[in-house]
């Protein structure tokens, strides 16, 4: 199995909001850099959206040792990812983990690669974090440079059944 490097970061401009990716594959001596966005959405699933597009461009398995500043992306990988899929992709408190359809597509390609998570302190001179920070960023004022009309604020939960 080849190993490759997979530095990966994403960007929120609010929360939610305007938002870019962007994912770097090293393997030996060549880079990849991909990157992209979404006009309405959350870091959250930017990071996850960042993660799913680099080991999507794998032609092979491989072993890809993931880097990444997101708490979040690694701690759901190393820690909390056995438990979910254990409750049907469900929190310890029986609610559905957030962001589900990432997951269960992240769960696909776990499926070929074998992923090594470490966690990388944001915002501290790692050479490649700053590099897919710079994009992801890139990417969401793109996004924001073009919406039409402004992303809606979330709306917290009601403990109501009807309309206000």
């Amino acid at each position: 199995m080849r190993r490759v490097e997979l530095y990966t970061d994403g960007a929120c401009l609010g929360n939610p909001g305007p938002g870019g990716w962007a994912a770097l594959l090293r393997y030996s001596a060549r880079e990849k850099l991909l990157s992209g966005g979404e006009p309405c959405t959350t870091n959250n699933r930017m990071e996850l959206t960042a993660l799913l597009q680099g080991l999507k461009a794998l032609k092979e398995p491989c072993e890809v040792h993931l880097f990444s500043d997101s708490q979040y992306l690694v701690r759901a990988l190393s820690e909390w990812l056995p438990a979910w899929q254990r409750r049907g992709l469900r929190k310890a408190d029986g609610k559905p983990v957030e962001n589900r359809d990432l997951w269960e597509a992240i769960l696909e390609e776990l499926k070929r690669h074998r992923v090594l998570p470490t966690w990388v302190r944001g915002h501290n001179g790692h050479p490649e974090n700053e590099r897919v920070d710079r994009e992801a960023r890139r990417q969401a004022q793109r996004q924001k440079a073009q919406a039409r009309t402004p992303c809606p604020p979330k709306r917290a939960p009601t403990d109501t059944l009807f309309s206000e």
